[in-house]
């Protein structure tokens, strides 16, 4: 599988430097980090009009060009921008004292792109999110979708259902039917060129996701991944007629049911670390699964009281949800390591704690795995992700790292319900990262770590997440 970042690219262009100095890969390397990305596209350009390349170095000059246009996407609000959001949204306006100290501390995120200041697409609502002066100074109306969904855990989790198994809990099942669409604009393929999609599909290899029936597609001809892969997927084609670009959809229905583990209930054995399932999930995953210095240090001063893996596990999960508030993600195709960038930037969303939550219990010989898809809560409908901890004698038990911030529930574990536990409301597509799709993805993806949204391409090139939209409806019958 094509598992490329921009940053890695430059290395294969040492064939074609000679003895010139400085190299091209030097100069991209170095216009790059400097902001320059007209000049490091204009080198990049040359060198793809350079006869000599192979047919795979000009498609990595390809990616690292595209690279610095998914840059370039994220980071595209001027200041002007961000003041007119936080005066919208928050009714009042930022001195520039104010606004000097929140991009000194990171708070407010920018970068400089060709002698620009660019602040990132969500900067103003991230702002706000992870200052706390920032929101003593917010005037924002009340959040009324996040006190519905409140509403709706603090029942739902209380209607625990007990088992057979000690210290393990059921939630009432949840039926759910959903109409997902892609659509790719205008504009963005040649008349009589083919596109290729794969939209999310639920997976039938998850015990809480049961009786998985797809309803219809559009177009009608289809190949299903059956979780041959760690994306499950609907694959679709289309051709291009009168520039019309291209609309795909797909409907099915599943039965989603939550679980919740006593941790004080369950009996937990030594693990057996001899086995391949052992080793695999305790290793690392470069690029993010990664046992950095930075990374042993900060789990190992926070984890040095914690004899058992139940132990390890508390202390790294209240470390993450209490100092690393939720906030929008940059693209993760853009950053060269998630569990670095949370700790470096005080802040993530859900796939990126859950990936620092990851490796950090990996690292501790505790097995631990991804699992994502969509938060499925009525009037919450969301890409969410979050993972599954493996104890000896339990089996794998799901943790939500991201859901156990913010308010206090109203049920026996309070927020901590998501250490060991997760509602019904979800749709679970993926059981790895950065894996292969069924039928082959040809280009490089749009989304190069998890897979929510779909994946799109044309003949020539990957369609980038700017070329086309998508939705997602649910519904409850």
């Amino acid at each position: 599988m094509k598992q490329i970042f921009y940053f890695v690219f430059f290395a294969l262009l040492a064939a074609c430097s000679g003895n010139q100095q400085p190299s091209p890969e030097k100069q991209i390397t170095v216009e790059t980090a400097a902001g320059n990305f007209s000049r490091a596209a204009e080198i990049i350009d040359s060198l793809i009009g350079y006869g000599a390349l192979s047919a795979e170095k000009k498609e990595a000059l390809r990616y690292t060009l595209d690279s610095l246009e998914r840059v370039t996407l994220d980071f595209n609000r001027s200041r002007e921008e961000v003041i007119n959001s936080i005066q919208e949204h928050h009714r009042f306006t930022p001195t520039e004292e104010q606004l000097h100290r929140w991009e000194t501390s990171g708070a407010l995120e920018y970068r400089l792109i060709d002698g620009e200041k660019r602040y990132f697409r969500n900067a103003a609502a991230n702002l706000f999110r992870v200052d706390s002066l920032a929101r003593n100074l917010s005037q924002a109306l009340p959040d009324t979708a996040g006190r519905q969904l409140k509403k709706l855990l603090d029942s739902h989790l209380t209607q625990l259902i007990p088992t057979e198994i000690k210290g393990k809990y059921l939630l009432p099942k949840v039926i759910m039917q959903v109409k997902y669409s892609l659509h790719i604009y205008p504009g963005f393929a040649k008349e009589g060129e083919t596109f290729r999609v794969w939209l999310p599909y639920p997976r039938q290899d998850i015990r809480r996701q049961t009786i998985v029936e797809l309803i219809r597609s559009m177009p009608p001809r289809y190949i299903l991944s059956e979780d041959r892969t760690g994306h499950t997927s609907l694959y679709m084609e289309k051709t291009m007629f009168r520039k019309m670009g291209a609309f795909f959809q797909v409907e099915y229905a599943f039965t989603s049911q939550g679980e919740w583990f006593d941790l004080s209930q369950v009996d937990i054995q030594p693990y057996q670390t001899h086995t391949e399932e052992y080793r695999k999930y305790t290793s690392e995953r470069i690029p993010h699964i990664r046992f950095s210095e930075k990374i042993k240090t900060l789990t190992d001063s926070i984890t040095k009281d914690a004899a058992t893996p139940i132990e390890i596990l508390k202390v790294i999960y209240r470390y993450i949800t209490a100092n690393y508030p939720w906030a929008s993600a940059l693209e993760y195709s853009t950053i060269a390591d998630i569990p670095a960038y949370v700790i470096e930037n005080g802040k993530g969303d859900c796939g990126q704690v859950t990936l620092l939550l990851i490796t950090m219990l990996r690292y501790k010989g505790i097995p631990a795995r991804w699992q994502s898809g969509w938060m499925t809560h009525p009037g919450a409908v969301n890409l969410h992700d979050w993972a599954e901890v493996y104890f000896e004698g339990v089996g794998w038990v799901p943790v939500d790292v991201s859901f156990g911030r913010g308010e206090p529930l109203d049920n026996k574990a309070g927020r901590e319900f998501y250490l060991s536990g997760i509602d019904s409301y979800r749709l679970t597509v993926n059981s790895d990262i950065s894996d292969a799709f069924f039928p082959e993805k040809r280009f490089p993806r749009s989304e190069t770590v998890d897979f929510q949204r779909g994946e799109a391409e044309s003949e020539t090139w990957n369609l980038y997440f700017n070329q086309w939209d998508y939705k997602m409806e649910v519904t409850y019958p």
